[in-house]
């Protein structure tokens, strides 16, 4: 079992494979160029698998493949097949933008995904593309319908931005609702790489719009998930995740592991430790050294706090999945 240092069982593995990404949303990586880490200095699937045993061994019990866009790097379905082969019942999933998803989806699923979340911040297809500066719509409600099709649970994750998508708040649960498929709403995460004066939508404004047609009430969040779970009169249930809230910190049971062998102990903070030179050299202990090193280090809390409104992300979340 993974213990970190003040007491949290971690379970919960987050791996990018890819910091490349076929979106410039504006929310993310708007002006980056449209180039990638040279293949080199990418560990490998068999690197990173070395790594993802040791977690699990140790007591890792559900792996989210990020990127980038993970749909980017080749043969990710042979990578997600190796792990499941490892270990069958591990709850295996994996967030994407869905362009590249109608191609994909069975393949995934055939190798061992259970679950996918897929971005999904407009119903209009104008909207879209000014939010991810690309023509997508038509191939993400492809790829959506494709997941489902196939036998894959489906998340639709939305980040409202004020003067942008914040009137389809209702649009976007409604959809989600027909295809019973779970919505969450994330709160915008400021970062230094997104583009400048975007405002996102609070918790509570997200909520306000929800009751002027719909009542619910508060679930909670179930065991560590982020997300606040809200239930509608008829059962269907919807979240927002309030990433400025330190509640979930408390039993934060994540760690994230980057497509250049970066491990992070948390999503706000710049420190990190390398398990590269262990992995490729196939020191498997030096690498469980390292995770346990990392743990060890786990912050309390993240720095990011709405009493602290200059606190940004110092780290591009295209390169540690979110």
């Amino acid at each position: 079992m993974l213990i970190d240092g003040h007491g949290r069982r971690v379970s919960y593995l987050r791996v990018s494979v890819t910091e490349r990404c076929n979106f410039r949303c504006q929310y993310c990586m708007p002006e980056k160029p449209f180039s990638w880490v040279p293949k080199e200095n990418l560990l490998s699937f068999e690197d990173l698998f070395l790594f993802i045993k040791v977690g699990i061994d140790e007591g890792i019990d559900k792996i989210r493949i990020t990127g980038g866009e993970p749909l980017l790097r080749a043969d990710l379905d042979k990578f997600i097949k190796m792990i499941n082969d490892y270990k069958s019942d591990i709850d295996l999933a994996l967030t994407t933008n869905g362009f590249l998803l109608k191609e994909t989806a069975k393949s995934l699923k055939d190798a061992g995904l259970k679950r996918i979340n897929i971005s999904l911040d407009s119903l209009k297809a104008g909207v879209a593309m000014k939010i991810a500066q690309r023509d997508v719509l038509v191939k993400v409600l492809e790829g959506i319908d494709k997941a489902l099709h196939v036998g894959l649970g489906v998340k639709i994750n939305t980040v409202p931005l004020k003067g942008i998508n914040d009137d389809e708040v209702l649009d976007l649960l409604e959809f989600a609702k027909s295809k019973s498929m779970t919505i969450r709403y994330i709160e915008y995460m400021e970062n230094r790489f997104a583009k400048d004066k975007l405002q996102g939508l609070s918790s509570q404004e997200i909520k306000d719009i929800i009751s002027k047609k719909y009542s619910f009430k508060e679930v909670g969040r179930i065991a560590s998930s982020p997300a606040h779970l809200y239930e509608l009169e008829d059962g269907y249930r919807f979240g927002i995740i309030d990433p400025h809230n330190h509640d979930f910190c408390e039993d934060c049971n994540r760690i994230r592991l980057t497509a250049e062998g970066m491990l992070i102990p948390c999503l706000y903070f710049d420190e990190a430790m390398s398990i590269k030179d262990a992995v490729q050299s196939g020191d498997v202990q030096g690498a469980a050294n390292v995770l346990k090193e990392v743990l060890a280090n786990k912050p309390e809390k993240n720095k990011w706090t709405s009493q602290s409104d200059n606190e940004t992300s110092q780290r591009a979340f295209y390169e540690t999945g979110g």
